[in-house]
């Protein structure tokens, strides 16, 4: 009965600086709050609240793909990038909101990327945040923030975040389209290697992309030092070594100093059936 209370007060919070600051104190202990999920009754309370109609994408940097395909005998005019998905969207939305700061940058006073260039949030949903938190956007102003911030070397995260409903209190009724624009130090996913698995499989990579390590490598550990954000390569028997929870992001591949990581594209549709998984779980 609490449990139920505390989340429709949620629900029907408003936002405000006063909440951001809140949530800015309590950011920094994200690790150890997902680390709790480890406990059955807490993961079902965060799964409830949360998880459950989460849904998130993170897109592989159209730099890695570009690289990929002019490797193979596919001409120039053939290659689509990853950030079509987030154009794609853009270019359907009804509305867009740009945040006037990151969340995450801000609460860790992040020193490697501009803490300005914040979320963009998309569709009727979106109407409902406070102008306080940022400012409507046009089709232009949109697809310019999402160039600026793949030029500062951000990753795009694109879905349904149920948690960014909650904290503008938006409610649940109309979806709203997340575009977080990631780093790799203050990033909040980086919480996901703490969290049970059950929940972490809500944010997922593209379809049909997969990070392999090549025979070249000769484990020098570089891709292990604040390239991957969320933990997954390690170094075992003098080599890198890709786990399962790899989100193709493509970091480690163009930071390798040997070009010992490479990127495969298994499904030459991968940017349309992320396009689709988005759409679905959006509508």
């Amino acid at each position: 009965m609490f449990i139920n209370r505390f989340y429709l007060h949620l629900l029907d919070m408003k936002p405000s600086k006063r909440f951001v600051k809140l949530i800015e104190i309590f950011f920094p202990y994200r690790f150890q709050i997902a680390r709790l999920s480890k406990i059955s009754i807490v993961k079902w309370i965060y799964n409830k609240m949360i998880f459950e109609k989460s849904n998130l994408t993170y897109l592989t940097k159209d730099k890695v793909v570009e690289i990929t395909l002019n490797k193979t005998i596919q001409p120039p005019e053939s290659i689509v990038v990853p950030s079509k998905v987030v154009e794609y969207f853009i270019e359907e939305s009804s509305f867009r909101f740009i945040m006037d700061f990151c969340l995450c940058r801000e609460a860790m006073d992040c020193k490697n990327h501009p803490k300005e260039l914040g979320c963009l949030f998309m569709g009727e949903a979106a109407k409902k945040i406070p102008l306080s938190l940022g400012k409507p956007a046009s089709k232009k102003q949109a697809l310019d923030h999402i160039k600026k911030c793949s030029e500062n070397g951000l990753v795009h995260l694109i879905g349904r975040d149920r948690l960014d409903e909650i904290w503008l209190g938006l409610g649940s009724k109309i979806p709203l389209i997340t575009v977080c624009n990631c780093c790799s130090c203050c990033c909040l996913w980086k919480m996901l290697p703490d969290l049970d698995d059950s929940l972490s499989s809500a944010v997922k990579k593209m379809p049909g992309i997969k990070i392999k390590v090549k025979n070249n490598c000769n484990g020098c550990g570089y891709c292990t030092k604040d390239v991957c954000f969320i933990d997954a390569i390690k170094i075992k028997n003098g080599v890198a070594e890709i786990s399962n929870k790899c989100l193709a992001c493509g970091r480690c591949v163009e930071s390798c100093p040997n070009n010992a990581i490479e990127l495969i594209i298994e499904d030459k549709k991968f940017v349309s059936k992320t396009i689709d998984r988005i759409k679905k779980a959006t509508s």
